[in-house]
């Protein structure tokens, strides 16, 4: 059976933390070594084995450094680029044409040159006599100035099949919209979310386990009840047997007595397999081997007491504690962010700029093969001017979304509240259930007592006797279930006041 839970408030976090060790450590008991968990201990370890809060934490770590990775939005970026390119042809500053005609300039010059001679001879021999000899210099002038004309080409060849440049460069944001701040407050937002959420897992977590030792112990003690109820029976049978063999009973009472017997081993076995599953469960649970051999703490406890708690007050407290209510409520808030941030986008941007280049050949000293560089200062602005109404569109879009988060948090707010009221309730009712039980108890006893003295004296038939061993069984299994009823109730108004840890 089950007996009173002493009050855990009246140890001290050293000595429960000790115990819990020897708990976890194990004992053993006739040679064979056997672990015996309590409540803290079995929430420890599904809390230090459960993958999905590792998942939940490793989310809380993603939004804490995406909430620094904004930050920096805030501060100068600074780049450097390098590049190098092979290209098939040079820049050319000249066309073919243009380089040809500079080339043969003195060619051409010459050509003229000779023209002229002959026309001054064919209008002014006498003339044409005094100039001769500068005919002769003709061909050396030619010569000069195509030399001259390909060194003009030459000067102007760039050399750029190979190109090398860099750049470093350097921007702060000066004005955006708006839209870095709403950044920031959304990863704000997002880490502090995850960390509702981590919360709220780890109460499922708590509500899971709390249900699987709970099960664990009404199993254990229906167990109990039921070998109880057989060695009964056994001994109701032997007695029988007795009696027929002593003429005062019939067979058909001793029929009676052994299908009851078989019934009653049937249970037993069915009730031995439910608790096998539900330790399997608790384990799986707790992270141990599903075949562990485990005994729970509790499994004794006769009274579970639930303090007095008020519908009103419990009202309040979860619409003050609940993490998901918490998590609605940032997630509204991220939303109200976004409406900035798509807002921002159609709004002047403003930006200073500065950079310093280098480039192979370079620009600044004709198309040297050097490595020459140059910087450059200045501020980027940009104006959205018309977009078709995009940005109204948008805006508003965004705002709907927002519009829909906040009815979900006032959504959540009224079931909430209808929640915890259910739970009062529940948590009354289930008050009255157990008193119910633990009279019915009583009276099944004292039934069973009078029916097993009567049976003795010969007083009362067998019919009777099974009769209040039935009713006895009854009894005894309903205050077991109203035991476990309560406390589950009582779990369940800690949950849905964001009050269980």
């Amino acid at each position: 059976m089950l007996h009173k839970q002493p009050n855990k408030k009246n140890i001290s976090f050293g000595m429960k933390r000790f115990l819990s060790l020897i708990l976890l450590a194990g004992i053993t008991i006739n040679g064979f070594s056997q672990r015996i968990l309590s409540l803290d201990s079995c929430r420890n370890l599904a809390i230090q084995n459960n993958k999905e809060l590792r998942i939940a934490q490793e989310k809380i770590n993603a939004a804490h450094y995406n909430r620094k990775a904004a930050f920096t939005n805030y501060l100068p970026k600074f780049d450097i680029m390098a590049t190098y390119m092979r290209t098939q042809k040079e820049i050319s500053l000249l066309s073919d044409e243009q380089k040809n005609s500079i080339s043969n300039i003195g060619t051409a010059t010459g050509a003229q040159l000779q023209q002229q001679f002959q026309q001054i001879a064919a209008s002014n021999p006498l003339l044409a006599t005094v100039l001769e000899p500068l005919q002769g210099m003709i061909p050396g002038l030619t010569a000069g100035l195509n030399g001259v004309g390909q060194g003009l080409v030459d000067a102007f060849r760039t050399d750029t099949r190979n190109m090398f440049a860099g750049a470093a460069t350097l921007t702060q944001p000066l004005f955006m919209g708006g839209k870095i701040i709403a950044y920031n407050k959304i990863t704000k937002y997002a880490e502090q979310l995850a960390q509702m959420q981590h919360a709220t897992g780890m109460e499922d977590l708590i509500l899971n386990t709390d249900k699987a030792y709970w099960q664990v112990v009404s199993l254990v003690n229906k167990k109990k009840l039921a070998e109880s109820y057989l060695k009964l029976l056994e001994t109701l049978d032997s007695d029988i047997d007795k009696m027929i063999a002593e003429g005062v009973a019939t067979k058909a009472d001793g029929l009676s007595v052994k299908v009851k017997k078989n019934e009653a081993e049937v249970t037993l076995l069915k009730v031995e397999n439910g608790l096998s599953l539900s330790k399997m469960v608790l384990c799986q649970i707790c992270g141990l081997p599903l075949d562990s051999d485990i005994s729970l703490a509790d499994e004794d406890m006769e009274n579970l007491t639930l303090p007095n708690l008020y519908t009103e007050s419990n009202v309040n407290t979860a619409l003050a504690n609940r993490h998901e209510l918490k998590s609605l409520e940032l997630a509204s808030q991220i939303y109200r962010q976004k409406v900035n941030v798509v807002r921002s986008e159609f709004l002047p941007t403003l930006a200073l700029t500065a950079n310093y280049a280098v480039t192979n050949p370079s620009l600044v000293n004709g198309f040297e093969n050097k490595f020459r560089g140059l910087w450059a200062a200045g501020v980027v602005l940009k104006i959205p001017v018309f977009h078709w109404g995009e940005g109204i569109y948008k805006v508003r879009a965004a705002k709907a979304e927002a519009n829909i988060a906040r009815y979900q948090l006032e959504d959540v707010k009224e079931k909430v509240e209808l929640q915890v009221t259910q739970s009062s309730y529940k948590v009354n009712e289930a008050t009255k259930q157990l008193h119910m039980a633990e009279q019915n108890m009583d009276k099944a006893e004292e039934n069973l007592r009078f029916a097993t003295l009567g049976f003795k004296e010969g007083v009362i038939p067998t019919s009777n006797v099974l009769e209040a061993q039935t009713a006895w069984l009854s009894a005894q299994s309903g205050k077991i279930d109203a035991q476990i009823d309560m406390k589950m109730s009582e779990l369940y108004l800690l949950k849905s006041m964001g009050t269980l840890k």
